[in-house]
């Protein structure tokens, strides 16, 4: 029981130590995420649609 509660004490102070990010680095990130994936889905979208023409015109 011991070790269980050292163990709750070392990660409470290694928690302390965390710097954290500000609300404007987490906005700015969620942003760059969300942009990312959307251009990363619409160019799959194209490829997609590039290999489906092209396998309907050789098949």
């Amino acid at each position: 029981m011991n070790k269980i509660i050292q163990f709750a004490k070392d990660c409470y102070s290694e928690l302390r130590k965390v710097v954290w990010p500000t609300r404007e680095d987490v906005s700015s990130s969620v942003k760059v995420v969300i942009v990312s994936t959307l251009v990363f889905a619409v160019v799959l979208g194209l490829v997609d649609a590039l290999l489906l023409v092209g396998i309907n015109l050789v098949f």
